[in-house]
């Protein structure tokens, strides 16, 4: 970690250094399962049961997980980030619904996947690319 992002992180509140210890965990956990478990069984990462352990916000969360994989010495993809993030809102009691999209790109002729978590039919990470991408499934 630079020292300019240890000091901002020193310079938080409690809630917001413990909210990002949760994300860092929660994006490690993540990124191991996407790795390394087969696609099944890394998407129930995120489909946990509803729980108010935590009692964050859905903003605060999606924060969190982009401030947290902007800094890890690894890239996370839209999957890595989705499924932290809606591990978090639902230990928080928000229910997330992780989407996953595929399109095919005309120009690369490549097929293309990508996900989404939305709050209420609202996205809350990864909707701005979601648009071009045919919904394939959505977990709870």
């Amino acid at each position: 970690m630079r020292a300019s992002s240890f000091r901002k992180f020193r310079d938080l509140d409690r809630g917001r250094r413990e909210l990002l210890i949760r994300a860092a965990v929660a994006l490690s956990r993540a990124s191991a399962a996407v790795a390394w478990l087969p696609f099944r069984r890394a998407i129930a990462f995120g489909s946990v049961e509803l729980s108010s352990v935590h009692r964050d916000r859905p903003e605060e969360c999606q924060w969190a997980i982009e401030a947290v994989a902007r800094r890890l010495p690894w890239r996370t993809m839209c999957i890595e980030k989705g499924l932290a993030l809606q591990r978090l809102l639902r230990r928080s009691g928000t229910d997330a619904r992780l989407h996953y999209g595929a399109r095919h790109d005309p120009v690369s002729g490549k097929l293309e996947a990508h996900v989404w978590v939305t709050v209420d039919g609202r996205a809350v990470i990864g909707g701005e690319e979601a648009a071009g991408f045919a919904e394939v499934a959505s977990y709870p």
